[in-house]
């Protein structure tokens, strides 16, 4: 089986395993694949056209990504307080 992931130039490939996090394309957040908020998102309709996945963390980061409030709260607050700072 075969994965589409967005790699750090924020481009998409093809990979054997599947992305750990999934993240929003126009949002530009990421977050777990669990997270409560994408899953009352997704029945809804559009979240899903815009859904893209990341293999880890530093390469969503390096995509330009921002940590989702929700399931990564811990993460967010410090990415919020380093862009203020």
């Amino acid at each position: 089986m075969s994965y589409t992931l967005l790699g750090a130039d924020g481009k998409p490939y093809r990979s054997t395993t599947p992305g750990t996090l999934g993240g929003h394309r126009r949002l530009r957040v990421y977050g777990r694949l669990d997270c409560p908020a994408a899953l009352r998102a997704l029945p809804r309709g559009r979240y899903a056209l815009h859904r893209v996945f990341f293999a880890d963390e530093r390469t969503a980061v390096a995509a330009g990504y921002r940590p989702c409030a929700v399931c990564l709260r811990h993460e967010y607050l410090e990415w919020k307080r380093d862009r203020e700072a």
